[in-house]
């Protein structure tokens, strides 16, 4: 067991700390007044939702790390934790983050988890630490992962990494980097992008670390015109139970209003805008908003 693998997130927290202070800085004495910039009750949700994300992390993993353990039990494959595996495993764990991420935007149920992570209308450090308290749908995306032999603490360590790289993408206060760096990398600008609200930038940009699987899997889009931070369709609280729950309840209520399985089916399987047609066809209006995607980001 590679038990020698550090607590990447455990030992970034200082530099998140310290990061977050300057960016807090840099806005009240150089504000950008077209930036979202900071407001405190923003702030502390998201603060907030990062705390219990922790607590609930530690309640899922329980069933996760057996399905993972039996997995790599009934493996024969086995991939060594040396220094010319550990890139490869984390370039591994970045393609299947991608999909994972890219699933999450596209399934509703899916959606309902990572919503609360787009669901600020801000767009900071802070926006970061807005992490879902329920996590549970992420794991069957690295199940391959651990039946070609990688260790389930490795896939978290790989993991953890790829979350602390993550952190300091969700920021207005750095421009466009040098080409090759947009090129090869997530960057903060083509975050910004994953987190506006327009529909032009709506379902793009799902990389990780790297930005290389959106331009070959064909979800990227560069940064042009400001983005515009939140959901399509806000909500208005800060109370963090409402807002880990609320495409739960949302959904809920599309299952009770629904008129048969097929439908209840589509809630759930298809994309956060998706009704039944006859729903949508009763009016032009609603004509011309099926298809569109209500509660759901800007990526």
């Amino acid at each position: 067991m590679p038990s020698n693998l550090p607590d990447v997130v455990l030992w970034s927290i200082p530099a998140f700390v310290l990061l977050t202070v300057v960016e807090m800085v840099s806005c009240r004495f150089h504000p950008d007044e077209d930036a979202a910039g900071y407001a405190a009750k923003d702030a502390v949700t998201s603060v907030t939702m990062g705390l219990g994300s922790l607590v609930f992390d530690l309640l899922w993993k329980l069933p996760i790390v057996a399905v993972y353990t039996a997995v790599h039990a009934l493996t024969p494959l086995r991939v060594p934790v040396l220094w010319w595996t550990i890139p490869l495993m984390l370039l591994a764990q970045d393609f299947f983050y991608y999909w994972s991420h890219r699933g999450h935007h596209v399934i509703r149920i899916l959606w309902a988890c990572h919503v609360v992570h787009h669901s600020s209308r801000k767009f900071n450090l802070t926006t970061a630490l807005r992490q879902p308290w329920t996590s549970l749908t992420v794991w069957p995306f690295y199940v391959p992962l651990v039946a070609c032999g990688v260790h389930p603490a490795a896939l978290a360590f790989c993991s953890s990494a790829n979350l602390v790289y993550q952190f300091w993408v969700h920021t207005e206060r750095i421009d466009k980097l040098p080409r090759p760096f947009e090129y090869v990398l997530n960057t903060p600008s083509h975050h910004r992008v994953h987190h506006a609200s327009q529909g032009g930038y709506l379902d793009r940009n799902f990389g990780g670390i790297l930005i290389v699987w959106d331009r070959l899997f064909g979800s990227f889009v560069p940064e042009t015109e400001r983005p515009v931070y939140g959901l399509t369709k806000n909500i208005e609280t800060y109370n963090p139970l409402r807002v880990a729950t609320h495409e739960y309840a949302a959904l809920a209520r599309d299952l009770r209003a629904a008129r048969g399985w097929r439908d209840r089916a589509g809630h759930v399987l298809r994309g956060p805008g998706w009704q039944p047609v006859r729903a949508v066809s009763a009016s032009p209006a609603a004509r011309t908003n099926a298809g569109r995607p209500g509660g759901r980001p800007a990526r």
